[in-house]
């Protein structure tokens, strides 16, 4: 895998959601969680290779839906709401895939105050963080599982705040379909 690196110029418009933190954070997870996949979960079983898709397929909603609902919110901030809440469903079913597989391998789940986990969680605190920031963790399954488990709640954690900032907007502001609709009342009275 290549680094890659996130434009960072773009306006905080419709679009603009490469420079959500959540939506880097979420590449990350999505090109961490496909190495871990090919590293740790390669296994001769039908069974074991839809754990694979599944693990892969909730990374990428949870990459891709941030970027749909950010597209969305032209039209629909409630669609905005919606896609966004879907982004986080996925990375929560990560987590638990995450959490399983370090269970049913009889590896420990590091605690949020442990000094792995902390390093790990430090990191979020770098700017130029990328993929290779975080690559050395992948070299054993126990740390790889425990460092995307750092970086899910991370991603959570933005994406609730998200949630929160979007929710607070629509009630104050409204969306697409109701300003539409005060603005055809106004036309109708000021037509009168």
């Amino acid at each position: 895998m290549t680094d890659t690196t996130y434009p960072t110029d773009q306006k905080k418009t419709h679009g603009g959601y490469r420079n959500l933190r959540s939506f880097q954070t979420a590449t990350l997870i999505y090109d961490l969680t496909v190495e871990f996949c090919d590293r740790y979960m390669t296994y001769p079983t039908n069974k074991s290779y839809r754990t694979y898709d599944q693990m892969v397929q909730a990374a990428r909603s949870g990459r891709q839906n941030i970027a749909e609902g950010s597209q969305a919110s032209a039209v629909s901030k409630k669609s905005e709401i919606k896609l966004v809440g879907v982004a986080r469903a996925s990375l929560e079913e990560l987590l638990i895939d995450y959490e399983d597989f370090l269970r049913q391998r009889s590896l420990p789940l590091w605690s949020k105050g442990c000094p792995q986990a902390q390093t790990i969680r430090n990191l979020t605190y770098k700017t130029d963080k990328t993929y290779t920031t975080y690559q050395t963790y992948l070299k054993n399954p126990e740390s790889a599982a425990n460092c995307l488990i750092c970086l899910i709640h991370q991603a959570n954690y933005l994406l609730d705040k998200q949630l929160q900032a979007l929710e607070k907007a629509f009630i104050t502001q409204g969306g697409y379909s109701e300003n539409l609709f005060k603005a055809r009342l106004k036309k109708r009275e000021s037509d009168r």
